[in-house]
């Protein structure tokens, strides 16, 4: 039961503001005239928000060391780039939530083990609840802009690929959050598909990255797109990898071990590519809020994807 407890903040300290940003994209990227769009995508932003709000103010001492550190939560970047984004865009940030992260102190071992409080224990099906219904509704109001962008109904900033992207990380939640409730633990095959999906996702930040600079920042843009192919390698190789796991007699015990040995040095190049895109992110986000690049990324996105990025390698740290 503590593991769910744990499993549950954990997940909801990370992805309840990944939720929350995406819909401050969103609403940022609607022309003025589509008012409705815009309510419904301030609606979930307010709703991811509160949701945010309540898991922290039960998380001191009941987060893993290494979430705290990872720099998944909350950057030194972040309180600057929500403050800096909010004078942009108009889009109110309670900038107070990072503060109260920024204070979050890890549990120990022993604390960490021993949640069997009934009051705290129903809060977490509480908050559990809630995430799944919210996202069920973020979900589908995602799945309808990018069916009316299709159809030529509605116009967004926002990439078609960037709401896709979105729209994946949405049902990720969701799947983790329905997981935690099962109380099952993750698979090896569970493990190698989070793999790709994080190793798709750095790809298409590459994209993003690339297509949001302006176009004189030359080098920036091809260092995103070397890092952009590179993960494109990453993932074209984790699924031949992939199909000849699905294929191996799981009898065979020297077949096993090769196949475990090629995930293990492709899990190993996955986070080394993944540290330095790490550096990348950070330089970049630190340019953007010093005025030292030029680009239409808004700061609280370049911090977005440098939390995702933190979030992958400790998710990669995890299983070397």
């Amino acid at each position: 039961m503590s593991n769910y407890a744990i499993s549950s903040i954990e997940t909801h300290l990370f992805f309840a503001r990944i939720m929350r940003e995406h819909a401050l994209f969103l609403m940022a990227g609607f022309p003025c005239k589509e008012e409705t769009w815009i309510k419904q995508a301030d609606f979930f932003r307010a709703q991811f928000e509160a949701l945010l709000c309540d898991v922290v103010k039960i998380s001191d001492g009941r987060v893993s060391d290494s979430v705290i550190r990872s720099g998944e939560l909350v950057t030194e970047f972040t309180i600057p780039a929500e403050r800096r984004t909010e004078a942009l865009t108009g889009i109110a940030i309670d900038s107070r939530i990072s503060e109260l992260e920024l204070a979050l102190r890890c549990g120990d071992d022993a604390s960490l083990s021993n949640f069997r409080d009934k009051v705290f224990l129903n809060q977490i099906h509480e908050l559990n609840r809630r995430s799944l219904r919210l996202l069920n509704g973020l979900i589908n109001f995602k799945e309808a802009i990018l069916r009316e962008v299709g159809n030529g109904n509605l116009f967004t900033s926002n990439y078609p690929l960037l709401i896709q992207h979105i729209l994946r990380e949405a049902r990720l939640y969701r799947e983790t959050v329905m997981e935690c409730m099962r109380g099952r633990r993750f698979s090896m095959r569970q493990l190698c598909e989070t793999e790709m999906f994080w190793n798709q996702i750095m790809m298409e930040h590459a994209w993003f990255i690339r297509g949001l600079l302006d176009p004189c920042e030359e080098e920036l843009i091809d260092t995103a797109d070397n890092f952009g192919d590179t993960y494109c390698e990453l993932l074209k190789a984790a699924r031949e990898q992939d199909a000849i796991a699905a294929e191996c007699n799981p009898r065979d015990r020297n077949a096993v071990d090769a196949v475990t040995h090629d995930c293990d040095v492709l899990r190993q190049k996955s986070l080394e590519e993944t540290l330095k895109y790490q550096q990348f992110k950070t330089a970049g986000t630190e340019g953007i809020l010093k005025l030292k690049i030029d680009s239409i990324i808004l700061p609280l996105l370049a911090d977005h994807v440098l939390r995702e990025a933190n979030h992958y390698i400790r998710l990669l740290n995890c299983k070397i």
